[in-house]
């Protein structure tokens, strides 16, 4: 772990979480993780996975593959170690017929979405200079939960939905197939994947906020603690398209908030948003503010 925190020195990484993240991920491949040594000494690694088992489905992603990380050690740079890794594992990516290589969201077991650019700029470079492009930006926000209140008007709306017959609470045993369902079928299979582990593994259902419609349809919900066990990371959150723009989802967000300071949290975070999407706004409301941005990278190798 030396080598990476001190190449990496604003993401390190705990025993445990690399081998949960990487060792015991299903698709892992030893082929994949290309390790530079020295002497006795890691100096340098890249890691490329692609999927041995779906996600969803039967879909095994047969032409993507990922890099979810690389490193080299300062001490060993300028000497094209970096190239020379990042390249070996793209040629192993590309003789198991991955053509488009994505930098770094590989799901569910990603350590970072993407590339802080501004935090590694050196790494920017290396991986344009091998034709990695940015699709996007992923937004990573943080809100300070240290004197918390419930915005009154929020909880106005909340009367008033819930007088029409919406419900918020949280979901029983019944509600956890449709729940599960409603996130893998509307929004992501990995935010299905990240619910059902993460209450597998025994994470408590009061996590959870769900919202229901006076019909008793399930239209969304909201949660934290579902990701390796992190209590003050919020999400994954989401709201039926059809019923955006009632209130549902600023009143979902900030009954998790208030259930998180309820617990003594002091602070809600989490990696991943578009900074102009409706949540992205709507995160903003609510006080959250960007802490870094995350780009997301591909390269598609010709054929």
């Amino acid at each position: 772990m030396q080598a990476w925190h001190r190449s990496a020195p604003a993401d390190p990484i705990t025993p445990h979480r690399f081998r949960s993240l990487v060792l015991l991920d299903a698709n892992f491949d030893p082929e994949g993780l290309r390790v530079a040594v020295v002497g006795d000494r890691v100096v340098g690694a890249a890691y490329a996975v692609r999927r041995l088992t779906p996600m969803t489905g039967t879909d095994r992603e047969p032409e993507q593959g990922w890099i979810p990380f690389f490193f080299v050690d300062p001490a060993a740079r300028g000497r094209g170690l970096g190239r020379r890794l990042l390249t070996d594992a793209l040629d192993w990516l590309h003789r198991h017929g991955r053509m488009r290589v994505d930098f770094s969201s590989y799901t569910p077991n990603y350590i970072l979405p993407g590339l802080d650019a501004e935090t590694y700029p050196e790494a920017a470079g290396l991986l344009e200079s091998l034709d990695f492009r940015t699709l996007y930006e992923a937004a990573a926000m943080d809100r300070g939960l240290v004197g918390y209140r419930f915005p009154e008007d929020v909880a106005r709306r909340l009367a008033e939905l819930t007088a029409r017959g919406y419900r918020f609470a949280t979901p029983s045993d019944d509600d956890l197939v449709p729940l599960v369902a409603l996130a893998g079928g509307h929004f992501t299979p990995d935010w299905a994947h990240a619910i059902r582990e993460c209450l597998v593994t025994g994470t408590p259902v009061d996590r959870i906020v769900i919202a229901q419609d006076p019909s008793g349809r399930l239209v969304g919900w909201a949660m934290h603690g579902a990701y390796e066990s992190a209590d003050e990371r919020f999400g994954p959150f989401g709201v039926l398209e059809e019923m955006r723009g009632t209130g549902l989802g600023k009143i979902l967000l900030h009954l998790v908030l208030e259930r998180m300071r309820a617990r003594g949290a002091h602070s809600a975070w989490f990696l991943w948003t578009t900074k102009q999407s409706p949540a992205g706004r709507l995160y903003r409301e609510a006080g959250f503010t960007t802490t870094r941005l995350f780009r997301v990278m591909r390269r598609e190798a010709a054929r």
